[in-house]
């Protein structure tokens, strides 16, 4: 025990103390810090700190500070809790805080990209909201304690309000995905992504007190090339090819692929994709005789996804888990891309990661409400 804090307890305060923790009637922390008192007496058990707080489960500053309240406060203090410090006053009143959110929220100043915490500073000033200058940190504090960060801009697929054309394209979707499983009608998603090819302009080098890698932030760009997904979520399978450009001949090529060599014994591949200009069947006709073009058009049933409504493709999904795992970094070249992709499809198809889908049409009419046209004057989805 620090000798500046030692308990001598007299014979009425060890009493008393006994009678608390042996009625088990006051509150369980008061219990407690009678036992430590009991314990830590000089005239009595004489126990160490160590020893007292392996007893009763607590820190062995607990032990210190409950002695030290009996030695200067006297016996209630140290049963008592700790009291705590006064916070310092607010700076800004509730009604100061809701005007600064106000600001916050709103528009930046002509000529700012977004609100900062010293032009917030100094506009509270300016406007008279606060008397005297206040600083950013104190700024910094609200938006915080609010869960507002005005310098962060989320941006969201909003779909349109009444749109009969987005929901009938969004339920078709969701009733593709919750069909039964048919091997003989396989429903495969399909999205594309361009990509930039880097190349490093300095060697990296091994950072010996981190033990990483550490790259020059310069770099060389090295051309563009685009990735072509395809995924059926329903049994883990994915295929991706990586191309120079994003073409009408490229996705025909893509899908002759698909058709001839992934699922060659397909009676129907139900596709399920956004409606970019060059995903129809007249890219077909483009880039292949007639005969040709017709024959693989007749093994597709395609699915489009609604305008506003790419999110409902799960290929987005899979691509990015694609761009997380294999391609956020620096990749200098097409045929490196193609190998790094290769493995990291190997691997995704070896676990056969699949895709929960949950979203079905029944949570759409009620969580997109807005989306359905009204029929006499009630949503449509109520109906």
């Amino acid at each position: 025990m620090n000798a500046k804090y030692n308990v001598r307890l007299s014979e009425s305060e060890r009493t008393s103390l006994f009678e608390l923790a042996k009625t088990g009637k006051a509150a369980a922390y008061k219990i407690k810090h009678a036992n430590i008192l009991l314990k830590s007496d000089k005239n009595g058990p004489n126990w160490s700190v160590k020893r007292i707080a392996e007893a009763f489960s607590v820190h062995r500053n607990t032990v210190r500070n409950v002695c030290q309240r009996l030695v200067e406060n006297g016996l209630n203090a140290a049963l008592g809790r700790k009291e705590k410090e006064p916070s310092r006053p607010r700076k800004l009143s509730e009604k100061q805080e809701e005007q600064l959110l106000e600001l916050a929220n709103g528009k930046a100043p002509d000529g700012r990209k977004r609100w900062t915490l010293h032009l917030l500073a100094g506009q509270l000033v300016e406007l008279q909201i606060v008397e005297d200058s206040i600083s950013h940190e104190s700024v910094r504090k609200v938006p915080k304690k609010n869960e507002i960060k005005p310098h962060i801009i989320e941006k969201w697929c909003i779909p349109p309000k009444e749109d009969a054309a987005f929901v009938a394209a969004m339920e078709e979707v969701l009733d593709v995905y919750h069909w039964p499983y048919n091997p003989k009608e396989p429903r495969v998603c399909m999205d594309e992504q361009p990509v930039q090819f880097v190349k490093e302009v300095r060697v990296a080098s091994n950072d010996i007190k981190s033990n990483r890698q550490v790259y020059d932030n310069e770099y060389e760009r090295n051309g563009t090339g685009n990735v072509f997904m395809f995924v059926e979520p329903w049994k883990g399978w994915r295929n991706v090819n990586v191309t120079e450009r994003r073409t009408a001949l490229d996705w025909a090529k893509q899908i002759r692929e698909l058709v001839d060599v992934h699922f060659p014994d397909a009676e129907k591949i139900h596709l399920i994709m956004d409606n970019l200009n060059t995903h129809n069947t007249s890219s077909l006709y483009q880039a292949f005789p007639p005969e040709e073009a017709r024959r693989i058009a007749r093994k597709l049933d395609i699915h489009y996804t609604p305008k506003h409504g790419s999110w409902l493709n799960m290929a987005e999904i899979e691509l990015s888990v694609l761009t997380n795992q294999c391609l956020d970094r620096r990749i200098p070249d097409r045929p490196t891309m193609i190998e790094e992709i290769d493995a990291w499809q190997s691997e995704r198809n070896l676990q056969e990661a699949t895709t929960n889908w949950t979203f079905n049409i029944q949570r759409a009419r009620f969580k997109m409400k807005s989306t359905y046209p009204k029929i006499d004057g009630q949503t449509s989805a109520q109906n």
